[in-house]
């Protein structure tokens, strides 16, 4: 019988070892960052994400906390706080799910099939509803200006960051 402090430790590693960037938090198996890039045939296609992940004490019996740490302009995502209306993160959560299903399975869903009629940020809802083409000229907008956010000093340590991000991250703020 597995422990879900086993289960938590197996998932992380099956994620660590795809293809995505992992990094902790503190050293903690509770806490860390994933590098998510935008799927393929979405407005969103050629962005990256850094997602922030709380594992729960009862994971995987109970689902895991996603949010977005840099900007994102979409219907189901906070624009302030980054975090996610997904049903299946938020009530529809099973232990058959894993980390590894979020990344390549629940979140590009959201992004490919976002749903306005459900929305956490309003305007981003209301202009994909009213107009698909702008909402989408917006979303690229937003992937070609914003750089990758820190959110703290902390994490702006030289260890984690990598200059050669500055090539891509657009123009600076005034």
């Amino acid at each position: 019988m597995s422990s879900p402090s086993k289960r938590r430790e197996m998932d992380l590693m099956k994620l660590m070892m795809s293809d995505y960037k992992v990094e902790m938090i503190n050293d903690s198996m509770q806490e860390f960052y994933v590098h998510f890039s935008g799927p393929n045939e979405s407005p969103y296609h050629g962005g990256v994400w850094r997602i922030r992940v709380e594992l729960p004490d009862a994971y995987p019996y109970k689902s895991p906390s996603i949010g977005f740490v840099n900007k994102i302009y979409h219907p189901n995502v906070d624009e302030m706080s980054g975090s996610v209306c997904l049903d299946v993160i938020n009530q529809t959560w099973s232990p058959m799910f894993d980390l590894v299903n979020v990344f390549e399975v629940f979140l590009p869903q959201l992004l490919l099939y976002p749903n306005p009629s459900d929305p956490l940020n309003g305007e981003a809802a209301a202009l994909m509803m009213r107009d698909r083409g702008a909402y989408e000229q917006r979303v690229k907008e937003d992937i070609g200006a914003a750089p990758e956010e820190k959110t703290s000093d902390e994490e702006l340590s030289g260890e984690d960051y990598d200059s050669s991000d500055d090539a891509v991250a657009g123009q600076p703020d005034p």
